[in-house]
């Protein structure tokens, strides 16, 4: 099954991720299927679209099972495509949404150098994660109403947090406390102790897709460097077999595993660092191979077809810092191979989408 069909029928078969109720789980589908629409031009993509995202929808904008008071930037990201169904179907509805995202971001906590909390349950503390929950749609609300200080405050934020998570070889941990009281930090730095794949993909593809749409805006200028760097460093950590570990900055650990999510969600970032001319032109196109190779290799090596389908697998379920209860959660490498490992979640089937989609835009000859 080409991965054209795998998400057809994976959309068809979809359900919604928390029962229904408004989450970033199925924003990484909804993300998927924007650029899917956009890259073919297709109108199954976005009919899938409309079909899981406008029951979540109100009449009044209202999103199903949401409470600002929660606080939490994981709700941002779907929102990114809601202006997009409202300039695609005409439903105040949509924009009416939207606002109710930025009425969050207006409110939500914040640490003194600037940058959203993760959650209010996770206070002080910011997540690699939380930049592409948040930032992008922040950015994409504020082009799209003129406002300028939302895209000021991104570019702050992004600067701030790369700051307070690299780890001196390039690549950046997971986590920060600003506190320093949870157990997980280093109290001198606030950092976690590891690099895990999925929280890196999540930052590239925030930096990447920030980047394109500020393409000429001069604020953005420093990002575009320490984007480069960043990708490059994510480049040499690429496996021979074309994947990333799970936890990158421990390739001698027992038990470490290439992982699907992170792999797609660089995939798409290469191949849109390349679109974007990031890189002069020679660069460029060995970073466009590098994505390319990836996509490759995830969808000859990760699409299996089991009894009843075709699924995607080696995705990570969930890995996170900390806890309110059960097992807590030390940010140690050794910690990121506890958690389960699953098919078909939607944080390996949106990315993979999306790096699909990027390269049905890189018109690549080759059957995808």
């Amino acid at each position: 099954m080409s991965p054209i069909e795998y998400f057809d029928d994976f959309c068809r078969r979809y359900r919604p991720y928390k029962n229904g109720a408004w989450c970033y789980e199925d924003g990484c589908i909804y993300r998927g299927l924007q650029l899917l629409h956009e890259a073919t031009g297709e109108d199954r993509w976005l009919a899938h679209l409309k079909r899981l995202c406008s029951v979540q929808v109100g009449p009044g904008g209202h999103l199903a099972g949401y409470d600002l008071e929660d606080f939490n930037i994981d709700n941002i990201l779907a929102g990114r495509v809601l202006l997009p169904l409202a300039r695609l179907t005409g439903e105040e509805r949509y924009r009416l949404a939207a606002l109710e995202l930025v009425g969050q971001l207006e409110r939500h906590p914040r640490i003194p150098a600037g940058n959203y909390w993760h959650k209010k349950r996770y206070p002080h503390q910011v997540w690699l994660d939380g930049l592409y929950m948040g930032l992008p749609f922040q950015v994409e609300h504020a082009l799209a109403t003129g406002a300028r200080e939302p895209v000021d405050d991104a570019i702050r934020q992004f600067t701030t947090a790369l700051d307070f998570t690299a780890n001196g070889a390039g690549l950046h941990v997971h986590g920060y406390d600003d506190s320093r009281k949870q157990r997980w930090a280093d109290p001198k730095t606030g950092r976690s102790p590891a690099v895990w794949a999925r929280a890196m993909g999540w930052l590239a593809m925030a930096l990447v897709d920030l980047l394109a749409l500020l393409p000429e805006d001069e604020s953005a200028h420093p990002l575009r460097e320490r984007t480069r760097a960043i990708l490059r460093a994510v480049r040499d950590q690429q496996s021979k077999s074309g994947l990333w570990l799970q936890v990158m900055d421990a390739e001698t650990l027992p038990g470490n595993y290439e992982e699907s999510s992170a792999s797609a969600m660089f995939s798409y970032a290469f191949m849109r660092s390349a679109r974007l001319g990031l890189f002069d032109q020679a660069e460029s196109a060995a970073m466009l191979k590098v994505g390319l190779r990836a996509l490759d290799i995830l969808t000859e090596t990760r699409l299996v077809r089991r009894q009843g389908g075709t699924r995607l697998e080696g995705i990570c379920l969930v890995a996170g810092l900390g806890a309110l209860s059960g097992p807590y959660r030390d940010g140690s490498p050794a910690y990121y191979l506890t958690e389960p490992v699953v098919a078909d979640d939607a944080k390996g089937v949106g990315p993979l989408m999306m790096a699909v989609a990027e390269a049905v835009v890189a018109r690549v000859p080759e059957e995808i």
